[in-house]
């Protein structure tokens, strides 16, 4: 390993510690999508939201309440839904055929 890698590796850690111990300036946190916004503005309940995108329910679940956070790809299609839900809905429907 370079030292310069391990030097960078060590800063990192230093950053992570200082963050956990309350120093905001040391780390960023970046929020995910509100899955339940989204889904509030299909006006669908949590079954039929995680059926139309073809996804388990459960997820849905823990999305909406923060034990997981959507990966890229289903970041990328909540916020298709989120800018047009009814497009990008019928689109997922018409694709599943």
């Amino acid at each position: 390993m370079k030292d310069e890698d391990f030097k960078g590796i060590v800063a990192g850690l230093k950053d992570a510690i200082a963050f956990a111990q309350g120093d905001a300036t040391k780390g960023r946190v970046v929020a995910g999508p509100d899955v339940k916004a989204i889904r509030a503005k299909t006006k669908l309940s949590q079954v039929k939201f995680a059926s139309k995108l073809r996804v388990p329910v459960g997820t849905v679940r823990d999305w909406e309440q923060h034990r997981r956070s959507p990966d890229a790809p289903a970041r990328t299609l909540l916020g298709m839904v989120d800018a047009d839900p009814k497009a990008t809905l019928a689109l997922i429907e018409k694709a599943a055929v």
